[in-house]
């Protein structure tokens, strides 16, 4: 074989290799969502602390992004579990922010798993997986499993469901025949928690940073951002509902939007500032 044939072969064999090691990290870097096919469901507790509210402003910002615009996605408010206080009502703020993509199950919780098992199932027929961030309890997320097993006995859920959770207190206020369903049934992942800077999560949690409207450029966004801190601000340490001292003091606490990254691959977003630096504008 001529020199100049081997060495090119050579080159191409490198290419292709070195293509094959870049997707296997690109995959591992983003928890390996497929953007075209999976699904994300963000599930809201409200339940009684207000980060919920901080929480679905911050994660329509990052699907305002046009890396993530095409995303599928549906949230779902009331997916509460044990704890005892009153529910912060979102519903004007989830209009707002996601139109259609938004399921009440805090009205309605039998007919808000119908309506997501129904989502799920169009997902896995198209072969994509479904991805669950628990912004609170994993009750709603136990119901939707057993919905589907019914439906679709053969489905390994294990391999096709995948539950991110990075909250103590959200697993101890699941009911544990609920919290041991979804872990046997479905591929949990416990990450560290959003509320914490550094340790290796972003840490959304900050009563310092005020100026988030200086960040802005999108007109709705500001809109979103300005009915979720009245909303908040509305309901926060009232009537026995849980005092969100980050909220009260001015700041921001969207802690449970550190799964949705970690499920994104966006693990090197530091805190609250870098991720407005980033995505706010």
């Amino acid at each position: 074989m001529h020199a100049t044939l081997r060495l090119f072969l050579a080159l191409v064999a490198l290419t292709l290799c070195f293509n094959a090691d870049a997707t296997t990290e690109k995959l591992l870097k983003t928890g390996k969502f497929n953007p075209k096919r999976d699904l994300l469901l963000v599930q809201f507790d409200c339940k009684t602390d207000v980060d919920d509210l901080h929480s679905a402003a911050a994660f329509v910002t990052l699907m305002s992004d046009p890396a993530f615009s095409n995303l599928n996605y549906h949230a779902v408010a009331g997916t509460y579990g044990t704890q005892e206080g009153l529910y912060v009502p979102p519903n004007a703020l989830f209009q707002l922010a996601f139109g259609d993509h938004w399921t009440d199950a805090h009205e309605n919780f039998a007919g808000a798993v119908d309506a997501v098992k129904a989502l799920v199932k169009s997902t896995l027929a198209q072969k994509g997986d479904v991805w669950i961030a628990e912004a609170g309890q994993s009750d709603f997320t136990a119901a939707l499993l057993k919905a589907i097993q019914a439906d679709l006995p053969t489905l390994p859920t294990s391999q096709r469901i995948h539950v991110v959770q990075h909250s103590d207190w959200n697993e101890e206020v699941t009911s544990p025949e609920s919290l041991q369903f979804v872990k046997t049934n479905a591929d949990y992942q416990k990450i560290p928690d959003g509320n914490v800077v550094g340790n290796g999560t972003p840490g959304f949690r900050s009563a310092e940073f005020t100026q988030w409207k200086t960040h802005m450029s999108d007109r709705r966004l500001v809109t979103i951002w300005q009915r979720t801190l009245d909303t908040a601000n509305q309901y926060n340490g009232k009537e026995g509902r849980y005092l969100n001292e980050a909220v009260a003091a001015g700041g921001l606490d969207f802690s449970d939007l550190s799964e949705v990254c970690w499920i994104l691959g966006l693990q090197d977003i530091k805190d609250v500032a870098h991720f407005f630096n980033r995505y706010a504008s």
